[in-house]
This record gives structure tokens, sequence and C-alpha cells, in this order.
């Protein structure tokens, strides 16, 4: 049987969590209000500028890859030209702003942006506010073909009963909604602080060091980079170049054990990476997926399968092996935790 100071504590939490909920939702109401209507306003400055000078060739071509460059030097990440077109579509798909319903994300938006039928455009974006549709359950009526399967069925209800069993609601959690790269990008974050735990952050700087210091022509790229596949973002831990081997090593680091679905995944990043960055002169991309456990340090070189005859042949000789990264990675993981460790002593400290 609860007691009165239960039940008056209970109250209390009850109240004050109400209270920071609602905050949070006011907080993620505005920027979503704010990202649609900024990037509705860019897409009609960018129409109206192209018209302006479409009988030069080439124009909106050129534009937008000097205006990308811009934007990206002045404002920071998320003004690629693939977003920029992105925001040229959103505005011609919606140019009637007062069509625009910011119930909607932006990530919304930009499924919808792809349908060419207006009707049907139109239809989704009405059944994804009033179903209250995540984006993912967007994505999947649009390529089921639901729109079109309800007008050419005869049994409607048998349809949107199908349709039914694979929505979720618009809801999610504010860390879930915090790691969305369109609201990093836009409220210009640093994407690591929220893909990477300090001990990540931690193990991950001292392991780029070690393999800089190795001598065997590693120069370092970038950390967290971001790669796009389908309107879906990849993330990389670490990107090298080796200028002996003139190709990209791909570096995922995880915290628990290797699952097969670990290595699968950086044959993903390898394949992509091939397509989208590796330039003619260069070798084929290889990966490397370290898991740094308690007890055990597992590392596995991703290489495609048509790739391993060359990557036996002429990489080894110039990449740590297998077990030299394991130790590495041990000792790195060590001595993140005791740098952790040391820094929260310091700050309980000077509390």
């Amino acid at each position: 049987m609860s007691t009165p100071r239960h039940n008056t504590l209970a109250s209390l939490v009850e109240s004050i969590a109400l209270i920071i909920e609602q905050a949070r939702g006011q907080v993620r109401q505005a920027v979503n209000s704010a990202m649609v209507n900024s990037y509705w306003h860019i897409g009609q400055i960018i129409v109206e500028h192209e018209q302006q000078g479409a009988a030069r060739a080439q124009y909106g071509k050129q534009q937008l890859q000097q205006l990308s460059a811009e934007l990206t030097e002045r404002l920071g990440k998320g003004f690629d030209v693939t977003n920029l077109r992105n925001m040229r579509a959103f505005y011609q798909a919606f140019p009637i702003r007062e069509t625009v319903s910011l119930e909607l994300s932006w990530s919304h938006y930009n499924a919808l942006s792809r349908i060419e039928n207006e009707s049907a455009r139109r239809w989704y974006q009405q059944e994804a506010q009033k179903q209250a549709w995540s984006v993912r359950a967007l994505e999947r009526q649009i390529s089921k073909l639901y729109y079109e399967r309800l007008l050419a069925s005869q049994d409607k209800t048998l349809v949107e009963n199908e349709a039914a069993q694979h929505t979720q609601p618009l809801a999610e959690s504010v860390k879930e909604y915090l790691r969305d790269p369109y609201i990093l990008d836009f409220l210009n974050l640093q994407d690591k602080s929220y893909q990477e735990s300090e001990l990540e952050q931690a193990i991950i700087s001292n392991l780029q060091q070690f393999l800089l210091e190795l001598g065997k022509g590693f120069a370092f790229v970038e950390r967290q980079q971001r790669i796009r596949f389908d309107d879906e973002d990849f993330y990389i831990d670490l990107v090298f170049y080796n200028f002996k081997l003139k190709c990209f090593l791909l570096v995922d680091l995880k915290l628990g054990k290797l699952r097969h679905q670990d290595i699968g995944q950086m044959d993903t990043y390898v394949r992509l990476y091939d397509e989208q960055c590796k330039g003619d002169d260069d070798n084929p991309t290889i990966g490397l997926v370290l898991c740094s456990e308690k007890s055990e340090a597992v590392v596995k070189y991703s290489v495609l399968a048509d790739k391993k005859q060359l990557f036996a042949a002429k990489y080894l000789p110039y990449l740590p092996s297998e077990e030299e990264l394991k130790r590495e990675l041990e000792r790195e993981r060590a001595r993140a935790m005791a740098q952790l460790s040391q820094s929260g002593e310091q700050e309980d400290g000077n509390e």
C-alpha cells in the first residue's frame, strides 16, 4: 500500500516530467518549423535565380556547385549539392506555401518531393498527417505503391489493413531526434558529439595517432565522415588515405561483440566509398572493423570478395596485421579508460 509521502513524490515527479516533456516538444516543433520554412524559401530563391539565367548552358549545375561551396564555408554542413537540389525539388513540388503543413518534418517532405504524380503526392501528404506516419512508414507506403493499389483495388479494406500493419507513429525520443543528421546540420552541431560516446572518442583519437605514426604511408582524411545512399546517411569513424597503396582505408569502431552484420555494414561502406569517392587511378578501398570489449579486442579487415587476392599480395606489407592492431586496441582501451577515470576524478574534486 502506498504511503502519503510516496504519493506526494510521485505527483511531484509527474508534474515536473510533464513540464519538461511539453517544453521539449515545443523546442522540437520550433526547430522543425524553422527547417521546413527555411528550406522552402531557399528552394524558391534557387528556382527564381536559375530561371533568370536559364539561357546559359549548364547554368543550374554550375551555380549549385558554387553556391554549395560558399554556403558550406560560411554555414557548415548541410548545404552540399544534393541537399540544395532537395530544397529546390521541395519548392517545385509544393510551390504554394500554404500547402506545406508544419506537422510534417523536412525528412517527410524530402520523401514526398520525389513523387512525380501530384495527386499521389497530395494524398500521401494528407495520409502522413492524418495517420501520424513516421518517415520510415511514409517511405514504405510510397515504395509499396499504397495510393496506386488503393485506386486499383476492388477490396480497399484489405489494402488499408495490410498498410496499417507496417506504419509507426511520428513519436520518437529526444535522443533519436537529435541524431537526425538533418537536424544536426541545420543547427550546425558537431555530429560526433552525438554519434560517439566519450570512450569511443578517446579510443578513436588514440588509434588515429597510432596509424599516423606507423610510417607506412597513412594520411588522415576525416573523422565521422558522412556518405549518403538513397537519402540514408552513414557515418565512418575514421578515414585514411595510404599514398603508398593509393587507396582509402575506412575504420569503424564498435564497443561490444563483433557481429556478422558489422562486417556486412563495413562491406557496404567500402562499396559506397568505391562508387562515390575513389578516383579512377586509386586502388580499391579497404575497411577495418575494430571491436573493443572489456575482456577482449577483435580486429577484422573487410575486403570485397573480388579484391582479396590484391589485398593479400599488395596491401598487407603496408598494413599493420590484425594481431598487431588487436594488441594496440587493447592498450588504447585501457589508456582511454584511465584518461576518462582521471578526468572524472578531477571534475569531482572541483565541485
